[in-house]
């Protein structure tokens, strides 16, 4: 393959290089980032903001700076406040669809959910922020009974609606806020705008990647990806490769930097689960130790651009314990430069590091 895919989207995703300024704008310019687990999300954010710590990222979390919702394909992702409304308005639609048949089977329709939002509304209002056992004892209190699944559906329909998000994290429980009051009105896009800007969001910081990637990470139909894809074309150049157009900015620029070889990267990470296509770092034979049948990313070991290892952490008391599986030999050089991105790990989190082999 000529074109280095893995190399450009390590920069590309400001893993090599580090334009960030804060945690926002890590979010403004990858569009979303891949939530669900969110103590790694938080280091998703960390890894392309050096000198930021775990607290940071918690609390812009907290100051709403970075909004975590149901988003895209759908899954929880962390997003800007500004980015918000226009993303629910495009992508929302396409999962409300996807999720009305057992949403219809489980009792909750149109009315009843309505219902719901206004009810999880007024139990939020004037700034509280409450977990959902609390909101689900209101909504029980209001005569909505809410066992698991219709509780997950609730929540979801009120994300989806940009009723609910984030709020401040209480200890180690997650909270819920009203978007109205915790995120400040935005910019609104038309359909076609807002594909257009989706697609320049995925491509200016994803590529090089082709319109099936950006139809995976997205969640949108092909043909909604492909329009946008077009729109934003000027703003691209290609290349071919093994029958495959791989897309990026036309002011990329390859830059030699003397950034670290070895990345130990969050589960769930963009630079691999944006991707339909992951042959570019992954090999097929160490997927299934990789990426589990049910479609969870594991931390994975990066050594330049490519898939070498899994890893895990444990938290002590007073140090932070890094347990690590390679699917390859390691060389000197390599040994140490896995070394100083476990060091790296433990600086976000405030303590000294243990590494150990699985």
């Amino acid at each position: 393959m000529s074109l280095p895919v893995a190399q450009y989207r390590l920069q590309n995703q400001w893993i090599t290089r580090h334009p960030a300024t804060d945690a926002k704008s890590v979010a403004a310019h990858l569009g979303a980032i891949q939530a669900q687990d969110y103590t790694h999300a938080k280091w998703a954010v960390g890894l392309r903001l050096p000198g930021s710590t775990d607290v940071d990222i918690e609390n812009a979390v907290d100051r709403g700076e970075l909004i975590r919702t149901h988003v895209l394909r759908p899954t929880w992702h962390l997003v800007t406040p500004e980015d918000l409304r226009w993303m629910l308005a495009l992508s929302a639609p396409q999962i409300k669809a996807l999720f009305t048949p057992m949403a219809r089977q489980l009792g909750l329709d149109t009315a009843i959910l309505d219902r719901c939002n206004m009810l999880l509304a007024k139990a939020l209002e004037g700034g509280r922020h409450r977990t959902r056992e609390e909101l689900m004892t209101e909504l029980k209190n209001a005569g909505v009974p809410t066992d698991d699944l219709r509780a997950v559906h609730i929540m979801m329909w009120a994300e989806l609606d940009a009723v609910v998000c984030n709020g401040a994290r209480r200890g180690k429980q997650q909270t819920y806020a009203l978007v109205d009051e915790r995120v400040p009105k935005s910019r609104t896009l038309d359909r076609p705008a807002a594909l257009a800007e989706l697609a320049r969001r995925y491509f200016g910081s994803h590529g090089p990647a082709t319109v099936q990637d950006f139809y995976w990470w997205s969640g949108l139909k092909m043909a909604d990806a492909r329009a946008g894809l077009e729109a934003v074309q000027p703003q691209l150049v290609s290349e071919t490769v093994d029958g495959k157009t791989y897309w990026l900015p036309n002011d990329f620029k390859p830059v030699n930097t003397a950034a670290p070889r070895v990345h130990l990267l969050p589960a769930f990470d963009e630079f691999l689960v944006s991707y339909k296509d992951r042959g570019a770092s992954l090999d097929a034979s160490r997927r299934v130790q990789t990426i589990t049948g049910n479609g969870i990313f594991k931390p994975v070991i990066i050594d330049n651009g490519w898939v070498k290892g899994i890893w895990k952490r444990a938290f002590g008391k007073d140090k932070l314990t890094l347990e690590w599986e390679s699917y390859e030999d390691w060389d000197a050089a390599g040994d140490a430069a896995l070394q100083q991105a476990a060091e790296r790990v433990a600086g976000f989190y405030g303590k000294p590091v243990l590494m150990k082999p699985g």
